[in-house]
């Protein structure tokens, strides 16, 4: 007992000694003072955050991009245009045809914006990834050139396709009887195939052969990515009767998908989507 006592008597004063002086409290390096809002910050709070629920971020967060690639941040006069194309062609054609709460309900909480490309160790390049249906990053930010209707096309049609797979997330679709239309066909390799072989086997692009998933939301990016002249002319020019009747079978489960589960035409998606289209590239 007197060992343990003076032990004690010894440590309290050493204690008290280390003990932060209040006035050195406020010598602190961290920042904890409120960043100050941009004109660009306050129009994507006004547009995206409270109209959508959806918080873009555009400014580097290495906690949030994929450290197995080499990626920037987009350069900042690039992100408004790019959320301008976004915010018409996406937000208001599916608030226009599914309802001005559809997006509000049903949406990813954050978009990720990254200046460059995403691209694979075998060439493959990523154009978007959307991560349990709570965040979509988007690449290619500083390429977009919104007068230029392949870019515009190319980019948002990103977007139509990662919002797809948080739909599917939602609401499942039937992916047995959807992967049984070619169920042969999917493959990890399918970058090292041709649009011609893929469209044979009965996929609208080389990317919907890497799983039913994937080609499920290649088919809702194309259709309205397109307007329906325009898509009904890529199935047309398809030499295969196989493949085109295979694509068109993939579509009816789409179009019944939309209309039972959300109460949406899709073929009114797609003409609102086309309008949008000319309006952001005018």
């Amino acid at each position: 007992m007197k060992k343990v006592l003076i032990l004690i008597i010894v440590l309290l004063p050493f204690l008290q000694g280390c003990r932060p002086d209040e006035d050195s409290l406020g010598d602190s390096n961290l920042d904890v003072s409120k960043p100050e809002l941009t004109e660009l910050d306050i129009w994507l709070r006004d547009n995206f955050t409270k109209s959508f629920n959806i918080e873009v971020r555009y400014r580097w967060d290495e906690n949030i991009v994929d450290f197995n690639s080499f990626l920037r941040p987009p350069t900042i006069n690039k992100v408004k245009p790019a959320m301008e194309a976004v915010q018409k062609i996406w937000l208001d054609t599916y608030s226009q045809v599914g309802g001005a709460d559809f997006v509000k309900r049903i949406a990813p909480r954050e978009l990720v914006l990254v200046g460059g490309p995403n691209r694979r160790r075998d060439g493959a390049e990523i154009l978007g990834q959307a991560e349990q249906g709570s965040r979509v990053a988007l690449f290619k930010i500083d390429e977009l050139n919104k007068t230029n209707i392949d870019e515009v096309l190319e980019f948002v049609g990103t977007i139509q396709h990662e919002y797809t797979h948080i739909l599917n997330q939602i609401v499942p679709f039937d992916e047995v009887n959807y992967g049984n239309i070619t169920p042969t066909n999917y493959t990890a390799q399918w970058n090292q195939r041709s649009l011609a072989e893929a469209n044979e086997l009965g996929f609208i692009t080389r990317y919907s052969r890497a799983s039913v998933l994937e080609d499920f939301a290649e088919m809702v990016k194309v259709m309205l990515s397109n307007t329906n002249d325009d898509y009904n002319a890529i199935i047309d020019a398809i030499p295969s009767d196989e493949g085109k009747s295979k694509i068109r079978r993939k579509e009816q489960l789409i179009v019944n998908y939309f209309k039972t589960e959300f109460s949406i035409d899709v073929y009114e998606l797609q003409r609102v989507a086309a309008e949008n289209v000319q309006k952001v590239i005018n």
